[in-house]
C-alpha cells in the first residue's frame, strides 16, 4: 500500500460521519486467486482510463478555473486519481490485464472542449463530464464489487467505489451540478408482495373464467338435449299421424 493510500485513508476515517462505517479493505485479500472475467477485465481498464483523463482535466481545472472551489475540487480528484491509477496498474499487472495508455475517443473529446472553454464556460463543462462519467461508472463498480470471484478484482472495485463516491460528493459540492437533467433509474421490479397479489389476482381470473366456460358448455348441452328431445318428438308425432291418415284413404 502506497504511503499516498494510507494518509488519504487516515484523512477519510478521521472525517467519516460519526455511526457511518468507513469499509475495512484492508480485510479483503490481495492474491490474485479466483476467475477472471470479462467484466472484471473491463472494471481494471475503465479504472485506467478514467484516470487518463481525469488527471489532465483536474490541472486543466487548477489552471484555467477563475472559482476557487473549483481549483480545490480539480486538484483533489486529479491528486485521488494518481492513487487510484497506481492500484489499478498494480492489479492489472498481477492478473496479466493489458491497459491502455491513452483516453478513448469520448474522453479525448472532453478534454478538447475544456481545452477550448474559459471561466465559467470551463467549471460548468468540467463538473458536467466529470459529474457524468462518475454516475455512470458508480453501478458498474458495485456490480464486480459484488458479483466478481476474484479477490483482487474485489479489493480495486471496492476501493474505486469509494474513491467515486467521493468525487460525486465533491462535484456536487460546486453547486453546479443540474440533478434534473440527470437520467433517472429504471422502476424498479414488482416487491415479491405485489408480484404474489398479481398471481392471485390472475389466478382468480383464470377460476372465475374457467367455471363460466363450464356453465356455459353444460347449458350448451342442455340446450342440445332439449332440441334433441323436442326433434324426436315432432318426427315420432308425424310419422304416427302419416301412418294414420294412409289407413284411414283405405276405407
Amino acid at each position: 500500500m502506497s504511503a499516498g493510500l494510507v494518509i488519504m485513508q487516515s484523512a477519510v476515517a478521521q472525517a467519516a460521519e460519526p455511526g457511518v462505517p468507513v469499509p475495512p479493505g484492508e480485510l479483503i485479500p490481495d492474491t490474485g486467486s479466483g476467475e477472471v472475467t470479462d467484466a472484471d477485465i473491463d472494471l481494471v481498464v475503465k479504472v485506467r482510463l478514467a484516470g487518463l483523463w481525469e488527471i489532465p482535466a483536474g490541472e486543466m481545472a487548477q489552471e484555467k478555473s477563475d472559482n476557487p472551489r473549483i481549483k480545490e475540487i480539480g486538484k483533489d480528484i486529479a491528486e485521488q486519481h494518481k492513487v487510484l491509477d497506481q492500484l489499478a496498474r498494480d492489479a492489472a499487472e498481477k492478473l496479466d490485464i493489458k491497459l491502455p495508455n491513452k483516453p478513448n475517443k469520448n474522453q479525448q473529446g472532453w478534454l478538447d472542449e475544456m481545452e477550448e472553454a474559459e471561466g465559467e464556460e470551463f467549471d460548468q463543462i468540467y463538473v458536467d463530464r466529470l459529474r457524468a462519467a462518475h454516475g455512470s461508472i458508480f453501478p458498474a463498480i458495485a456490480t464486480i464489487r459484488a458479483s466478481t470471484r476474484n479477490d483482487t478484482v474485489r479489493r480495486l472495485a471496492q476501493q474505486a467505489n469509494q474513491f467515486v463516491a467521493t468525487h460525486l460528493t465533491l462535484l456536487e459540492s460546486s453547486d453546479l451540478v443540474d440533478f434534473e437533467a440527470l437520467p433517472t433509474a429504471p422502476n424498479p421490479s414488482a416487491s415479491p408482495s405485489t408480484a404474489k397479489a398479481n398471481n392471485q389476482a390472475l389466478n382468480e381470473v383464470a377460476a372465475t373464467q374457467t367455471i363460466q366456460t363450464n356453465q356455459n358448455l353444460v347449458f350448451g348441452l342442455i340446450a342440445l338435449v332439449v332440441a334433441g328431445g323436442a326433434f324426436l318428438a315432432w318426427r315420432t308425432m308425424g310419422t304416427s299421424g302419416g301412418r294414420s291418415s294412409r289407413r284411414r284413404s283405405r276405407f
